[in-house]
C-alpha cells in the first residue's frame, strides 16, 4: 500500500513557474512591434497573456491540484463527448470562426475557444479510464485495436477538415503513448505506425498546400518570399542568434519580418536573442519538466493515474517537441504553440489544467 504523501512535487511546480516566467519574458520582448502596430500599445501581449492566461491558469491549476484525481475518470466519458461536439462545433456558422483559412476556433461575442486544446486534455483522461478497463482486452485485436483505431480515427478526421494538421500530430503522439503503456501489443503500435504514415502521404497529395510545406521542408531556399518565407526567416532569426544571441529586446525578425513572433514563432525570437545557450536552456527545462512527469507517472498509485501522467507529459512534451523541430527545419513547417511559452489563453489553461491534475497524482505518490 502506498502512503499518501499529501503534498504536491514542488520540483514539478518550480519548472513550471519557471517555464511561465520564461514565457511572460519573451512575448514581453517578441511582441513589442506587433503589439505597437496592431493595438498602439507595445506590451499588449504581454498583458493580455498575463491578465487572461496566466492568471486564470494559476487559478485553474490550483483548483485541478485539489481535486481527487479519480474524478476525472467519473467524468472523462462526458468530458470528451462535450470536446467532440465543441469540435464540430467550429463547422457551423455564426459559432464557429474561420481564420486564415482555418476553422479552429469558436466565437461567442468577445470570447473565443480553441475546441481542439480541450480535447487533448479530455483525450488524455478518456483514453486512461477506457484502457484501465479493458485490461487484457486490449492486446485483442477486436477488442483492442479496433475500437481504440475507431476513436483516433474520428478525432482525426474533425482536425484533418478545420484543419489543423500540427493538433492531429500532437493527439496522434499523445494515443499512441498511451496505448502502448497500457500494454497494447508491439506489433499493433507498427501497425498503426505503418498505416499512418500511409493517410499522412495520401493528405499531404490531396492538398497543395501540404505539398508546398513538404516541398519547403526538402528544400528551404524554394520560393524565399512566398511559400518559403516563414520557414526561411525563422532559420535566419535562428542563425543571427549565434552562440550567446543578440541579446534580449534586440531581435530585427520581431520587426513584422517573421510571422507569429509570439505565437507559432516564438522559438526563433528565443534563438535570436538569447541565442543557443537560451534555446537549450529551454529545452532542458522542457526535458527536466518530461523527466519529473514521468517519475510521478512510473510510482503513481494506480493503473488509471498512471496512464493519465504519462498522457498529460507526452501531450506537453510531444507538442514542444513538433513545435521546436518545426521552427528549425527539422521537420515541415505546422502551425501549434509553444506550451507555456507561446501567446493563446486556451492553450495555457487547458495545460495548467493538465498539470494540475498530474500534481494532484503526485500527492497520492511517494518522490524520492
Amino acid at each position: 500500500m502506498v502512503s499518501k504523501t499529501k503534498k504536491i512535487d514542488s520540483t514539478l511546480l518550480y519548472l513550471l513557474f519557471a517555464l511561465l516566467g520564461f514565457g511572460l519574458v519573451m512575448i514581453a520582448s517578441a511582441g513589442i512591434a506587433y503589439s505597437r502596430s496592431r493595438f498602439g500599445d507595445s506590451y499588449f501581449f504581454f498583458k493580455h497573456q498575463l491578465l487572461y492566461g496566466v492568471l486564470p491558469g494559476l487559478l485553474v491549476l490550483y483548483i485541478t491540484q485539489k481535486i481527487d484525481y479519480n474524478f476525472w475518470k467519473k467524468i472523462s466519458f462526458p468530458f470528451f463527448v462535450a470536446s467532440i461536439i465543441f469540435l464540430v462545433l467550429v463547422f457551423v456558422p455564426g459559432i464557429g470562426s474561420r481564420i486564415y483559412g482555418a476553422s479552429r476556433w469558436i466565437q461567442l461575442g468577445s470570447f473565443s475557444f480553441q475546441p481542439s486544446e480541450m480535447l487533448k486534455l479530455s483525450l488524455v483522461l478518456y483514453l486512461a479510464a477506457w484502457l484501465e478497463n479493458r485490461k487484457e482486452q486490449i492486446k485483442d485485436f477486436y477488442e483492442g485495436l479496433i475500437p481504440f483505431v475507431a476513436i483516433v480515427a474520428l478525432i482525426s478526421f474533425l482536425l484533418v477538415k478545420q484543419p489543423d494538421m500540427g493538433t492531429l500530430g500532437v493527439i496522434v503522439f499523445i494515443s499512441m503513448a498511451i496505448f502502448f503503456l497500457s500494454g497494447a501489443r508491439v506489433s499493433h503500435i507498427f501497425s498503426i505506425g505503418f498505416f499512418g504514415a500511409l493517410a499522412l502521404f495520401i493528405l499531404i497529395k490531396l492538398e497543395s498546400y501540404r505539398m508546398d510545406r513538404l516541398m519547403v521542408f526538402l528544400h528551404p531556399e524554394l520560393d524565399p518570399r512566398g511559400i518559403g518565407y516563414q520557414i526561411n526567416q525563422a532559420l535566419l532569426a535562428l542563425g543571427s542568434g549565434g552562440f550567446f544571441g543578440v541579446g534580449l529586446g534586440h531581435s530585427i525578425q520581431k520587426f513584422n519580418y517573421l510571422p507569429e513572433p509570439v505565437g507559432d514563432s516564438i522559438f526563433a525570437i528565443i534563438g535570436e536573442e538569447l541565442g543557443f545557450i537560451g534555446a537549450l536552456f529551454l529545452i532542458l527545462l522542457f526535458l527536466f519538466f518530461a523527466l519529473r512527469g514521468l517519475k510521478i507517472s512510473k510510482k503513481a498509485p494506480d493503473r488509471f493515474s498512471r496512464l493519465v501522467a504519462c498522457g498529460i507529459v507526452s501531450w506537453i512534451i510531444f507538442q514542444a517537441f513538433i513545435n521546436i523541430s518545426a521552427i528549425s527545419g527539422l521537420i515541415p513547417l505546422t502551425g501549434i504553440p509553444l506550451p507555456f511559452i507561446s501567446y493563446g489563453g486556451t492553450s495555457l489553461t487547458f495545460l495548467m489544467a493538465g498539470v494540475g491534475i498530474l500534481l494532484n497524482i503526485s500527492k497520492q505518490t511517494e518522490l524520492n
